[in-house]
């Protein structure tokens, strides 16, 4: 997905991003350490998209065609 090394794996990032949902929703935090927190859970969930889209192109470009909804289908398929 990135050259970065310092960037987090797909697995590293959801686990992160879990944590941070699970503290957020137990509260006892203040404002700002809520701000700091969803600030990261957005972080981790970009990481997460930027993975997940990797994860798409790559099957897209190994799958032989692709079929658009709504798309004829040869009649083999059906």
């Amino acid at each position: 997905m990135s050259d970065d090394p310092n960037e987090l794996s797909y697995e590293q990032a959801r686990d992160e991003l879990g944590e941070v949902v699970r503290r957020l929703e137990a509260g006892g935090t203040t404002l700002e350490e809520s701000l700091t927190l969803w600030e990261r859970g957005e972080e981790l969930a970009r990481i997460c998209e930027r993975w997940l889209e990797g994860a798409r192109e790559r099957l897209e470009a190994v799958r032989p065609e692709t079929v658009q909804p709504g798309a004829a289908q040869p009649e083999a398929d059906r």
